[in-house]
């Protein structure tokens, strides 16, 4: 693969549209995933170099947000020891379990979380206390969805907030912002064990994580400023064009027989 300078400045601008929506809804890597496919890397290097990028990413929303005071670290600590340990089981345990179960699931699981935003009322922060104990939130979602964000990853931002939501009765708008401190915390534990294998490809790594460092900046902002108003719709959205593009994936061949 030949790294030019046109490739890299593509990248970078794809990195920063992926870092501008993955802050408000997830689902940046349906931009950048299929980019670094398309550069002529393998399949196991396009993944730790889109772990590699989006850890400055997500690091940038989760900053922005600790530091509007949206979110508080010390609060959050237990979740984020539970997330960590999640993913980086997920990160091992990927390296020798199949994962085509889990790929059929994906796409049903992306329309769920979907109609749940769809169909729900608007949430508030004073809806109710969240129905599991602050240590059996963090074990069984910080630890499962880590788990699964290390094993396999898409949509891991959606179905955090939607436990956020629906489990912990947050806002989306805080919601969003706590979902972004644990999908950082996921990327950075999978990606240890991607560096360890030697699998980033840095030099396209980190002018993607500079695009997307800058994205998501962006992004967090418009989650403070226009709150429910666009991260609800983005949320849907994005759901559902991931489970849409999954489907296709894995019955392209089925979909064009059934036009011919």
């Amino acid at each position: 693969m030949e790294v030019t300078f046109e490739l890299l400045l593509a990248l970078f601008f794809v990195a920063g549209a992926a870092g501008f929506i993955d802050a408000m809804a997830g689902g940046g890597g349906l931009l950048t995933l299929p980019a670094l496919l398309a550069s002529g890397m393998s399949p196991t290097q396009a993944l730790a170099t889109n772990k590699l990028q989006s850890s400055f990413g997500s690091f940038s929303a989760s900053w922005y947000f600790v530091r509007s005071g949206i979110v508080s670290l010390k609060e959050m600590r237990l979740a984020i020891v539970c997330t960590f340990v999640g993913s980086a089981i997920g990160a091992e345990a990927v390296q020798y379990v199949d994962a085509s179960v889990l790929t059929s699931l994906i796409p049903l699981l992306l329309i769920a979380i979907s109609l749940y935003f769809l169909l729900a009322p608007t949430t508030k922060a004073d809806q109710g206390e969240s129905k599991l104990s602050e240590a059996a939130f963090a074990l069984s979602v910080g630890g499962g969805v880590g788990f699964y964000d290390g094993f396999f990853g898409p949509g891991t931002g959606s179905i955090f907030t939607v436990c956020f939501v629906a489990i912990g009765h947050f806002s989306l708008v805080d919601a969003t912002a706590r979902t972004k401190v644990l999908n950082f915390t996921s990327n950075i534990a999978a990606l240890l064990f991607f560096i360890l294998a030697g699998l980033p490809v840095w030099e396209i790594g980190l002018v993607m994580a500079v695009g997307g460092f800058i994205g998501a900046r962006m992004g967090a902002k418009v989650v403070v400023s226009k709150g429910q108003k666009w991260v609800r719709p983005l949320v849907i959205t994005m759901s559902m064009v991931m489970a849409i593009k999954l489907l296709w994936q894995q019955h392209q061949d089925t979909i064009v027989l059934w036009f011919n």
